[in-house]
């Protein structure tokens, strides 16, 4: 059995970034809305999934993805493997910023988006 601090720096090495957000959007629509985004996007394909998580792997790495209801909302979390300064983390949070924060928003860059 390896000491408990070996696993924890397994753990960092593993999930090398993390983050949040919360939707008005279902688990399962947040999900959906991330196989399609890391597909096309990443070219990544979902190699675990169930109600409330999928993980997807490619040649940019892998993430993970955890939907949980609260309430009217719900807390996504994605965890990758790679660097923050990655261009995984970098789509990852772009998706993330797609997902609408309240009911009725349309999700996506704000007015302020230089398009």
């Amino acid at each position: 059995q390896p000491h408990p601090s070996l696993l924890n720096i397994q753990n960092t090495i593993t999930n090398m970034a993390g983050y949040q957000r919360k939707t008005a959007l279902s688990p399962s629509e947040v999900l959906s809305e991330a196989e399609d985004f890391l597909q096309q996007i990443l070219g990544l394909t979902r190699s675990h999934n169930s109600s409330h998580s999928a993980t997807y792997d490619g040649a940019e790495g892998t993430v993970t993805l955890r939907a949980h209801p609260h309430g009217p909302y719900t807390d996504v979390v994605a965890n990758t493997d790679q660097l923050r300064t990655s261009r995984m983390d970098y789509e990852v949070q772009k998706l993330l910023n797609q997902l609408p924060y309240e009911p009725g928003d349309l999700g996506g860059p704000g007015s302020g988006d230089p398009t």
